[in-house]
């Protein structure tokens, strides 16, 4: 049995992270999904909770034949540690998915196979463009699975990234 991690912000999760998930679950048996800078939120980059998108990837793999685990991973302060600061929050796995050329690096000195998955369109799906639509106004449902839809409706996260957008610098308090 292989199982492997993949880790990404997911603010919000789109198409583009379904894709590779998908993908990703025709290489191997489990899957642990980390919700990565877990202690952001409420800020215009990070509009998201750990919980919010907890919910938001494990409503949307539902339905992928894979089993998985969805769970959080708060940022720390210091690289050289990270990898074993994620293993002690996390099932064991095997092998890492990821484009982040910091995540391969850590991740590949800690002696853990790395495989790497091509961006799917990613000038579309992109957090950063989902959250440029929401405050502009523009439709941006058709990114993300109607299940990331109906959380984003359920807690009125665009009406939340259009007022922190619009702040006074309000990044911490």
């Amino acid at each position: 049995m292989t199982r492997a991690f993949y880790i990404g912000r997911f603010q919000p999760y789109h198409f583009g992270h379904h894709t590779i998930i998908k993908q990703i679950a025709e290489e191997v048996d489990e899957l642990v999904v980390g919700i990565g800078s877990a202690q952001k939120s409420h800020e215009s980059t990070d509009p998201f909770t750990a919980g919010e998108r907890v919910l938001m990837v494990y409503n949307a793999l539902e339905n992928l034949p894979i089993r998985h685990y969805v769970l959080p991973i708060e940022d720390i302060k210091y690289n050289s540690i990270w990898v074993h600061h994620v293993a002690s929050r996390t099932p064991h796995f095997e092998v890492v998915y990821s484009n982040n050329p910091l995540v391969i690096q850590l991740f590949r000195e800690a002696g853990v196979c790395v495989k790497q998955s091509p961006l799917y369109i990613r000038e579309r799906y992109s957090g950063t463009e989902i959250r440029r639509r929401m405050i502009a106004g523009e439709k941006w449902e058709h990114l993300v699975p109607k299940s990331v839809v109906e959380v984003i409706k359920e807690i009125d996260g665009v009406t939340r990234l259009r007022n922190v957008s619009a702040s006074d610098n309000n990044s911490s308090l």
